[in-house]
């Protein structure tokens, strides 16, 4: 097998040292500065070869993603949340990821959804993404997923979401939200560092995190209210655990920097 073969082909017909190879090789496309090599190629196959690799080798692979929080290169962080994601959907996480991400997420400063020469970057939505996923791991609390998503939106940026990271952001909310474990309190208190944040606004222009926050929690209440489309297309949609005490959390929020609503 060559190496175009052995780096874009079927994980399941490599072993031993031809295997970790294409594992390492991988590793070190998803932190390429080409777009096409990272998104297009290596994304593609992490999505294709997670599922077959066994637990030992995702490991190896989700410490090496959870090292690229502190790197330097922007691209290769951003990329780290959204090849996680796919490690929690084949069953593996480790609490030493959770901290790498909680320490990253609401930190990151690059916030670019897309760069002309860098392609995707998308921190925020990857971040998201990760959320989700950890939303429907076994014994995750969800109250930390939540708290985090607050955090991120929470954090001062001068850059306006422009490619639907609220969207993204509000979806991960809502599958939080959708635990079987939350109480109608704690799907209700998530909201109150934002409704205080919001409190503290003045005259002016409006804070690119508070716009972003706003837009996060409009689409977060249309999820909630309508639900969320099942995995199934004909099953019925998923909504919000404690949908009443979600939606009344969410209107009071949004009054206090929206008093003209009922």
């Amino acid at each position: 097998m060559d190496a175009s073969e052995s780096r874009d082909g079927d994980i399941s017909t490599l072993f031993g040292p031809s295997r970790v190879a294409a594992l390492d090789a991988l590793i070190a496309d998803l932190r390429s500065p080409d777009p096409v090599l990272r998104d297009e190629r290596a994304y593609s196959r992490a999505t294709r070869w997670i599922p077959a690799l066994d637990s030992a080798e995702r490991q190896y692979l989700g410490d090496r993603m959870a090292a690229r929080f502190s790197d330097p290169a922007v691209a290769a962080r951003a990329f780290a949340p959204l090849v996680l994601a796919r490690i929690v959907e084949a069953g593996d996480w480790k609490q030493e990821w959770w901290s790498a991400f909680a320490d990253w997420y609401p930190a990151e400063t690059d916030l670019r959804g897309h760069d002309p020469v860098l392609g995707w970057l998308h921190a925020v939505a990857h971040g998201a993404d990760l959320l989700a996923a950890l939303s429907r791991h076994p014994g995750q609390d969800p109250v930390p997923l939540a708290e985090l998503a607050v955090a991120r939106l929470l954090a001062a940026t001068d850059h306006l979401f422009d490619a639907q990271e609220d969207d993204r952001l509000a979806l991960a909310l809502a599958r939080i939200l959708s635990h079987p474990d939350l109480t109608a309190a704690q799907s209700a208190r998530w909201t109150d560092p934002v409704a205080a944040a919001f409190r503290t606004g003045e005259p002016g222009p409006v804070p690119a995190w508070a716009s972003n926050t706003m837009r996060t929690l409009r689409m977060l209440y249309v999820l909630v209210d309508r639900g969320l489309r099942a995995p199934a297309p004909d099953g019925p949609p998923r909504t919000a655990t404690h949908r009443e005490a979600v939606l009344g959390a969410l209107a009071d929020t949004l009054a206090v920097v929206a008093p003209y609503t009922a």
